[in-house]
């Protein structure tokens, strides 16, 4: 049953309070918007890493990381982007991806916007963590933490870094 830490968006900045939660999870997932290779370095030295590139990924992240990853967890099946929409409201490249494929769990960025969300036309959940750096127009940095267990996903916690500033 893998603890998952999922954030987004984190543009070139790690806040130091990341490090108490990263400790606490088996995997972390990021939804692009990464800033350099440098993040994701430092934090795939601590556990293990999923990731997408974001629009504003330079080619660093991009040689080394897709911009649409599917997988499976346990029995979930998962679909990561960086822009991606959210219910009723995807972009056209994602939406027919979600069609195709079928994923149960659908996570996205870009929006700075923390978002969860099921859509039952496509039998998935949508989950956007917002955004932990601290450019863009949010006011609070956040991400998620969640469980998967066999095909449930359990235990979501909404994380908050504390103000943008």
């Amino acid at each position: 049953m893998p603890k998952i830490l999922l954030l987004s968006d984190t543009h070139n900045y790690l806040d130091e309070k990341i490090w108490k939660y990263v400790d606490g999870c088996d995997e972390i997932w990021h939804a692009g918007d990464v800033g350099t290779i440098s993040v994701l370095d430092e934090l795939k030295k601590r556990k293990p890493l999923r990731a997408v590139y974001g629009n504003i990924d330079g080619n660093d992240v991009r040689i080394e990381y897709p911009k649409n990853l599917i997988f499976d967890c346990e029995e979930v099946k998962v679909y990561i982007t960086h822009i991606g929409g959210y219910p009723g409201k995807y972009v056209a490249e994602p939406k027919a991806i979600i069609k195709q494929e079928k994923p149960k769990l659908f996570i996205c960025g870009h929006s700075h916007i923390l978002k969860v969300m099921y859509d039952n036309e496509n039998e998935v959940l949508h989950m956007n963590p917002g955004a932990c750096g601290i450019h863009g127009f949010h006011q609070v940095k956040t991400m998620l933490r969640f469980e998967i267990s066999g095909a449930e996903i359990k235990n979501l916690e909404v994380i908050e870094l504390g103000k943008r500033v």
